[in-house]
């Protein structure tokens, strides 16, 4: 369970990561350069939300 643990906790800094720079790239890049940083990290942050979606806890009904 510890390592589900460590990769959750990868997972969000890299999603928080990519949705900044996602965020805040337009300032700094222009072009070609600005479309290649906002579909490498748009293609980060859904894979790894996916993934933390797909890891997420099962909890039993009450």
């Amino acid at each position: 369970m510890e390592g589900n643990t460590v990769m959750k906790a990868l997972l969000w800094v890299l999603l928080v990561a990519a949705v900044a720079v996602n965020v805040s790239h337009s300032f700094v890049f222009d072009g070609a350069q600005r479309i290649a940083v906002g579909v490498g990290t748009g293609a980060v942050s859904l894979a790894s939300a996916a993934a933390l979606f797909l890891l997420r806890s099962k909890r039993a009904k009450a």
